[in-house]
């Protein structure tokens, strides 16, 4: 879920810089860049030959240094002129980005960190589950994909935010949507309880069946089906556009976003009539399961860090990276209720003295 959320926040992001940005077509920007580009980019290999390997190493070309170091020179301006109240003056964007010190190559250095921090979280939130979830639970593998899903998603963030080009920019969305459709994938199984009972449990459920229901594993099998082709198509229709459709993008993502939670929402609300455990009637709400809603919650309201944006503090911290900051420990707390969620004794029938489970 908090991957979910994070990934619509930075899509959302992503696109307010594309269609905001003014600072790259401003005059005195476009000035600073023709004179630079003029002076300096006549001979690549002059370029690369002064160039230290860590920019060599992030693709650093000499138009690129250009566009840098005059988007900071306007900057300065700027905040001179905000300083000393000589003139009013605004701190813009440019190519839809922030004007950011780099570090080591790195555009976006606090993004990148805090990514990472991210992925590290997911990684920890898998050895976690991987350490008390048993090894016959139904849930076990799908949530052992949830969590390479997010450090794969994490991974790429972290690549676009060090540098922002064409190919870290579309692999960046490809594995933000791959873990939100999976997302939407796993709430699915784990809501209507779509997975298969393992031979290693003491009893198997009997689930009351209808000539008009498939058997869970058809539904399983064609769930998985359609999330696959959506995804294809997803991918398929922005990969061959000649311009990457940023509003088909978030709105899509935004979709599948809601319905995913709505879907955690109904396992959280005590009233939804809804059977969460094979060996528990509709009436057993857990008592951990107030969380879903309120992790959900609680990032919704950090997302109010990309509704009011502003320019980066020092140049280096900006809502957006604070916003990556505050999802690290809402992470954490995802993967503990998974863990807690799996380890409910409504997932094994135990030895029932009648030797039948509880029914719908």
């Amino acid at each position: 879920m908090k991957k979910l959320l994070i990934t619509f926040a930075i899509l959302s992001t992503c696109i307010l810089g594309v269609f905001a940005s003014s600072g790259d077509t401003a005059e005195p920007f476009q000035h600073c860049l023709t004179q630079c580009v003029e002076a300096a980019c006549t001979d690549p290999h002059k370029h690369a030959s002064t160039q230290s390997l860590v920019l060599r190493l992030t693709r650093w070309s000499c138009e690129d240094e250009c566009k840098y170091r005059c988007m900071h020179r306007v900057t300065d301006v700027a905040y001179m002129g905000l300083k000393n109240d000589i003139f009013h003056a605004n701190v813009e964007q440019y190519y839809g980005k922030w004007p950011f010190w780099r570090f080591l190559g790195m555009q976006e250095p606090a993004s990148v960190l805090f990514s990472l921090l991210n992925m590290l979280a997911h990684m920890e939130g898998e050895r976690h589950l991987m350490r008390r979830i048993p090894r016959n639970h139904p849930m076990r593998s799908y949530y052992s994909l949830y969590a390479v899903l997010g450090i794969n998603t994490w991974a790429w963030s972290a690549l676009f935010h060090t540098r922002d080009k064409s190919f870290t920019e579309k692999l960046d969305y490809f594995s933000a949507s791959l873990s939100i459709i999976y997302s939407l994938y796993l709430v699915v199984v784990r809501i209507f309880r779509l997975y298969r009972p393992p031979k290693l449990y003491l009893q198997q459920p009997i689930i009351p069946t209808s000539s008009l229901i498939p058997p869970r594993h058809i539904l399983l099998t064609l769930w998985g089906v359609l999330c696959a082709l959506l995804y294809l198509a997803h991918t398929l229709y922005l990969s061959i556009l000649p311009r990457f459709d940023y509003s088909y993008n978030i709105t899509a993502n935004v979709t599948i976003g809601v319905i995913h939670n709505l879907l955690w929402f109904a396992y959280s609300l005590s009233f939804v009539p809804l059977k969460r455990f094979d060996y528990q009637p509709k009436t057993y709400v857990p008592t951990y399961a107030w969380k879903p809603a309120a992790i959900a919650i609680l990032i919704t309201l950090a997302s109010l860090l990309e509704v009011f944006d502003f320019p980066p503090w020092r140049r280096v911290i900006d809502a957006h990276s604070l916003w990556h900051l505050s999802t690290v420990p809402l992470v954490w707390f995802w993967y503990q209720f998974l863990a807690e969620d799996a380890l409910d004794p409504g997932w094994t029938s135990g030895r029932l003295p009648s030797g039948k489970p509880l029914r719908d």
